[in-house]
């Protein structure tokens, strides 16, 4: 089942007519507060209120191991504000396709895209009960756009796409936005497969948005072992070649795969640190 939240018409559907999930207290009771959760875990490296002190105690735990990895998150995060404005600026992208949304803080995608482009449609999806619980605060539009959350899988890219399309026009270029996600995805080529089918299915003139944490220091090696030593669902850091691999058959946008603090740091808005940091990034566009 796909359950589907919007807003810019002030509707919620879904469709199945009890739905099996919700913003209120049945999501958040299928929340396990027991393991630490890459959304709340994230969510408090970059300074935000919506996690439990298990994912603090693993989060600080991981701080003391490898501080630079809240270099890493707080420079991802001001990387996905930069790469919004220059599509939606420059290239003139008023559609966003946002996969694996993790939890709402300052300047999310839709946030950034329609004050850029108040017309801007965004299609947000997680399968993630914390997201859900928390969709409400993704669910602000402009008047002009509207902003779509849809509870979906990353393994199912074709679901994906055609609950989509009831949002985006899939005739259209649409940017695809997958940060900090594929990381989860243990098998690489299996990641790519995953790419590749959501990126199949949108037309030429797309973009494809990778961010994700790579295995390259002994620092944020650690890091990785002690958070999926913790109990929480895995995450695999990977090498800067398999992270310009998932833009396979796209064209790079200057200054290609690069780390996220030296993507276009021109572009208005804080680039964050300015150390090296164990995460590369990329935008591709398809030809």
């Amino acid at each position: 089942m796909i359950s589907i939240e919007h807003s810019g018409d002030s509707a919620v559907s879904h469709d199945d007519p009890t739905p099996s999930v919700g913003t209120g207290a049945r999501a958040r009771a299928h929340i396990d507060t027991t393991k630490p959760h890459s959304a709340r875990f994230w969510n408090y490296f970059v300074g935000g209120k919506d996690n439990y002190e298990v994912d603090r105690e693993i989060g600080d735990h991981i701080k003391e191991i490898f501080p630079g990895l809240v270099d890493v998150a707080v420079t991802s995060r001001n990387f996905l504000g930069r790469a919004v404005r220059y599509l939606a600026d420059e290239q003139g992208v008023r559609q966003f396709l946002d996969v694996g949304t993790g939890l709402p803080t300052a300047d999310n995608t839709h946030e950034v895209a329609q004050r850029a482009a108040p017309d801007a449609r965004i299609v947000y999806v997680d399968n993630d009960p914390i997201v859900l619980a928390h969709a409400d605060a993704l669910l602000g539009s402009t008047p002009e756009g509207r902003t779509v959350y849809l509870n979906a899988d990353l393994y199912a890219p074709e679901t994906i796409l055609a609950a989509a399309a009831d949002t985006l026009d899939l005739s259209r270029p649409v940017a695809l936005m997958i940060l900090n996600t594929l990381g989860h995805v243990a098998d690489h080529d299996q990641a790519r497969d995953l790419v590749s089918r959501l990126m199949a299915g949108l037309p030429s003139g797309s973009h494809l948005v990778v961010s994700d944490s790579t295995a390259t220091s002994e620092g944020m090696i650690a890091a990785s072992d002690a958070y999926n030593a913790s109990g929480a669902v895995p995450y695999y850091v990977r090498s800067i070649g398999e992270i310009a691999a998932f833009f396979d058959g796209l064209d790079l946008v200057d200054p290609g795969v690069v780390q996220v603090p030296e993507w276009r740091p021109d572009l208005r808005g804080p680039a964050g640190p300015t150390t090296a940091v164990d995460a590369y990034c990329g935008v591709g566009r398809k030809p």
